[in-house]
């Protein structure tokens, strides 16, 4: 038997965009990699058809009432039955379908935390000029700190191994959005052999639900809160 690939996505009235993301995972591709494909749609109590489509797509979905980005994430890794873990947003905005080449990376440099970098080769209107810059400021401000080699600290894109899960699960504290940030700084602490690569970042279906000045202010202060403790 081959391995377990696990692919959580968490997501919240995303139903524009979650069977798209679900359908583009290339569960073929994968198989002759040796990965069978688990893929996990933690969905927060949406309102819309969101949990309906992605159980259409394919994918297992578990409901969790509790609001949070980072909590979702948690519920899926430790929910997940694979041996090499992968998170991807819900709104079609990463590109899910090159996770063959992306592994094939992984295991190429013998990368045990592998993430991703949208700048490099990021679409048209992806990303609007503000929330550009905030990204590159809180990258920036979480390499000073931390030391990370990561240019894209916020990327919602990795793939780790269930290892590493375990190792660094107890130390994020996060159940929000700075989860991002905070799953590389501890991988990156641990020890673990990390590595990035760009990807082809998309613009988004469905609505924008991120609040750029809370959000982005809520993670610098993470950043401060992480590095004095």
């Amino acid at each position: 038997m081959g391995s377990v690939l696990s692919v959580i996505i968490p997501a919240i009235n995303e139903e524009e965009g979650i069977g798209k993301t679900v359908s583009a995972i290339p569960k073929q591709k994968l198989k002759e990699m040796g990965y069978e494909t688990e893929i996990i749609v933690v969905d927060g109590n949406s309102r819309d058809r969101t949990a309906e489509v992605a159980g259409k797509a394919g994918a297992r979905v578990i409901v969790e009432p509790r609001r949070g980005y980072g909590l979702a994430l948690r519920t899926g890794f430790d929910a997940a039955e694979g041996e090499v873990l992968v998170s991807s947003d819900a709104d079609h905005t990463y590109p899910v379908e090159d996770l063959p080449l992306l592994l094939a990376q992984m295991k190429e440099n013998g990368f045990e935390f592998l993430s991703t970098d949208r700048f490099r080769t990021m679409e048209k209107e992806a990303m609007s000029a503000r929330n550009k810059l905030g990204n590159s400021i809180l990258s920036i401000a979480a390499k000073a700190l931390f030391g990370i080699p990561f240019n894209d600290s916020q990327s919602g894109m990795w793939l780790l191994r269930k290892e590493v899960w375990k190792k660094i699960r107890g130390n994020i504290r996060s159940d929000g959005m700075a989860f991002s940030q905070e799953i590389k700084i501890e991988a990156f602490r641990a020890g673990f052999r990390c590595g990035e690569v760009p990807i082809r970042y998309r613009k988004r279906y469905g609505e924008v639900k991120l609040n750029p000045w809370r959000d982005g202010a809520g993670n610098m202060l993470h950043l401060f809160e992480k590095r004095i403790r």
